[in-house]
């Protein structure tokens, strides 16, 4: 059973600086940001266990991200937008901006293509979540994203290799969906990240707020993110 006042939290910063989104992870905007670490392991995956990153901060206008991957067995080959992948060596944010409403999965492979939804119940009927909405092509068109492998990982990369992927995601967007306002300072979001790669040589499955069971669809074990 997850204990919520365990759950791990992060603090998000306001930024005047806009990130170059070119995935520089001590570059001027990102050098001096905390990191949190996605480094909780569901015993179901592999010994592999990459080293994973991530740093927020936020404007008026969007909620910018970046994760830092230490990896091995990359795999990328799905690259259009609402394709499966997490079948790939794939990042995720799930945030939810609302106590009351639902949240929203962002799902990043190495190469950035984008699945991502708006899911009001996760429970899911023979594997498939209950209710959910796709975020539309027009959607995907206004969330930026820089990958350093951007494209096609094919043949599989079997030696270390270090990855990043970093994306921006406007408030309106976010706001069609779960209502305004969506962000100010002071308000508190539930959130989890995440690493995996389910149809890689070596699965893996790693979180940031530790899960009840090897589900990524569980709001019951996100965490916290505050906007200072």
């Amino acid at each position: 059973m997850i204990n919520v006042m365990n759950q791990p939290s992060y603090r998000i910063f306001f930024t005047r600086q806009l990130p170059e989104t070119q995935g520089r992870w001590n570059g001027a905007v990102w050098s001096s940001v905390l990191p949190l670490s996605v480094d909780c392991r569901r015993p179901e995956g592999s010994p592999h266990h990459p080293g994973t990153f991530c740093k927020l901060l936020y404007d008026d206008t969007n909620i910018y991200g970046i994760f830092r991957v230490e990896d091995q067995h990359v795999r990328s080959i799905h690259t259009l937008f609402q394709s499966e992948v997490w079948k790939d060596s794939c990042v995720e944010f799930f945030v939810q901006p609302k106590v009351d409403g639902g949240y929203f999965n962002f799902e990043f492979n190495c190469g950035g293509a984008l699945l991502a939804s708006y899911v009001t119940n996760p429970t899911r009927a023979n594997g498939i979540l209950q209710e959910f909405q796709p975020l539309t092509p027009a959607d995907d068109r206004q969330i930026r994203r820089f990958s350093s492998l951007a494209g096609l990982v094919d043949p599989e990369i079997p030696e270390p290799i270090v990855w990043h992927l970093e994306f921006s995601i406007p408030f309106a967007v976010l706001e069609k969906y779960a209502g305004p306002p969506c962000a100010a300072a002071g308000q508190i979001w539930r959130s989890n990240f995440y690493k995996c790669g389910n149809e890689t040589s070596h699965p893996h499955w790693l979180s940031w707020a530790p899960l009840r069971e090897r589900n990524f669809h569980d709001p019951a074990s996100f965490g916290s993110i505050e906007f200072c």
